[in-house]
């Protein structure tokens, strides 16, 4: 307790025998070097192999490589962190990316809990996670999905008739991805009789 006492005392009236420019000069350093450690542990936590570290997460990577978004005729593959993890380079995105680290951390907590580690488990509790993740697309306008799917990159003559009028539809009414495409990526979840709250 001594130790957090003197550090503190020394943080509020720093010693007069070291310079100033030493102190902002060691902050700095300090700063910059905890910074690129915060950016290095999230790009590895978004990186597909540490999404699917956790076996409850086996289940949704399954269906994954039997969608579209891993395999497909263009070769563009979209991971986990493609859709669940913005993409905005500004300040507000670094902290809504953030965020959704923090957020996702308690995947990581049901995964040591054992609520999740087994299929029934984990589908016991997969409409509530579902809607989770579906709310969030529909707040942030499907942004995650936008990132690589823009109207005004479509070529919707190209789209069969009733994606082709579903699509400009959806963009006139000012509608998101979310609204149609659930299940897209992963098996969509039957609702429950009498649904959790989330």
């Amino acid at each position: 307790m001594g130790g957090l006492r003197s550090i503190w005392r020394f943080l509020r009236r720093p010693s007069a025998a070291t310079p100033m420019g030493i102190l902002l000069g060691v902050g700095a350093v300090v700063g910059f070097i905890a910074f690129g450690l915060l950016q290095w542990g999230m790009a590895r936590t978004n990186a597909l192999p540490f999404c699917v570290s956790c076996h409850s997460m086996t289940f949704p990577y399954a269906e994954y490589k039997q969608s579209p978004h891993y395999r497909n005729p263009s070769g563009a593959r979209a991971e986990c962190s493609d859709c669940h993890v913005p993409h905005d380079k500004d300040f507000d995105g670094w902290v809504d990316k953030l965020t959704a680290k923090v957020l996702a951390a308690k995947d990581v907590y049901h995964e040591i809990l054992g609520s999740i580690d087994s299929r029934e488990k984990f589908e016991a509790k997969r409409w509530v996670m579902a809607n989770r993740v579906w709310d969030k697309m529909k707040r942030r306008d499907s942004a995650e999905c936008r990132h690589c799917h823009a109207w005004d990159a479509m070529l919707f003559a190209e789209q069969d008739r009733l994606a082709s009028r579903r699509h400009r539809r959806a963009m006139e009414e000012g509608e998101t991805c979310i609204d149609c495409h659930k299940g897209i990526a992963h098996e969509e979840p039957e609702e429950p009789e009498e649904p959790e709250k989330p």
